[in-house]
């Protein structure tokens, strides 16, 4: 009880509101804190052994509780799983990235890097920018959790991303998910032409990486592929032949997309045509393939450690790019992070509005 209360204290003195959510309505409360003594102390409810609303008690404090009721319209929820996110439409998927997106490849040229966001969070016919949204939304969380977005963007990239094809195992998926998050590759693809039957086992391994990466889901080879040599990247798949490149022979300071393939048959035909080399890693026992989700693991990991060896890290966004980065997990943080931008969003356009 003592931590629970600490906890909710700590929450309370990091922000001016709490948000309720109603579970029968479509309605959010936020419950505003004013003028607290330091003695001020939330005793739970007798009746249901819960802190706040609807019978909160207030003691040794001259102070005033207050309740206020708005409108909201529930965003996607950020809690779904990895086959949830992966057996939905792809517009669903995309669904999960928040601020504005751009169509087409832009970014410095001279780097080779893709960088997807635009510097816009759309709020009905108002656009909030990166800094606006990280002004209405920071006040909100915990400084830590602020701090530690910050300390995650840092050490991102876009400048290598992972792309599994035709897996048949959601926990090889979601293990590979993992492994690119802990690692700060932000950019990852699955290939599937039929998800339904392809997504059928759900291991929750992915320790929600999913809420935190840009995920794009495509029907073909052919249509991933040709997107992402449009953004720069050559494709490297993992394959096993006569003009197989070694991982440990590869310059990965260039735009890479890292292709995995199915756990039995490997990478399609269609895939092995359109990709521009083959890479493996070289193996020394009895057996001679990994496990596909360690195999990205291992890819990935030594793609970071290169890249860190030859340009002196592997995080490589600009600082207006972290910043956008920023706002978008903030906007991904919660449920009522979309409100309150939305809001936001709402009160700076009556201020710019002409009167009457």
């Amino acid at each position: 009880m003592n931590s629970c209360k600490t906890l909710f204290r700590a929450s309370v003195s990091s922000s001016p509101f709490v948000h309720v959510p109603n579970a029968n309505s479509s309605s959010i409360t936020l419950i505003s804190f004013r003028a607290f003594s330091s003695s001020t102390v939330l005793r739970p409810n007798p009746s249901t052994h819960s802190f706040g609303p609807p019978r909160c008690a207030l003691h040794d404090a001259a102070s005033l509780l207050v309740l206020e009721t708005f409108t909201e319209t529930p965003p996607i929820d950020l809690t779904v799983s990895v086959k949830e996110l992966l057996t939905t439409n792809r517009n669903d998927a995309s669904s999960m990235m928040k601020m504005e997106r751009r169509s087409s490849f832009s970014g410095d040229r001279s780097r080779g890097s893709w960088f997807p966001y635009e510097d816009k969070f759309r709020c009905g016919d108002v656009h909030l920018s990166s800094r606006e949204v990280l002004e209405a939304v920071s006040p909100h969380m915990m400084e830590e959790r602020s701090e530690r977005f910050r300390r995650v963007v840092e050490n991102r990239s876009f400048s290598v991303c992972l792309v599994v094809e035709g897996l048949s195992d959601i926990g090889n998926i979601s293990a590979a998910f993992r492994s690119a998050d802990a690692l700060g590759i932000q950019s990852v693809h699955v290939v599937a032409s039929d998800s339904y039957k392809r997504y059928r086992n759900n291991r929750h391994v992915s320790m929600g990486a999913e809420k935190w990466l840009d995920i794009e889901l495509w029907d073909t080879p052919k249509e991933c592929f040709k997107v992402l040599k449009s953004r720069g990247y050559r494709i490297a798949t993992t394959h096993l032949g006569m003009d197989t490149v070694s991982i440990y022979d590869m310059d990965w300071s260039q735009p890479t997309a890292i292709v995995v393939g199915n756990e039995g048959s490997g990478i399609s035909e269609e895939a092995l045509e359109l990709s521009d080399l083959y890479c493996s890693i070289p193996m020394n026992g009895m057996v001679d393939s990994f496990n596909v989700s360690v195999a990205a693991g291992i890819l990935m990991h030594h793609a970071v450690c290169d890249r860190t060896a030859r340009l002196g890290s592997h995080g490589d966004l600009s600082e207006q790019e972290k910043e956008i980065l920023v706002a978008e997990f903030s906007l991904r943080h919660s449920r009522s992070s979309l409100f309150i931008a939305s809001e936001f969003a709402k009160r700076r356009q009556q201020q710019h509005s002409p009167t009457v």
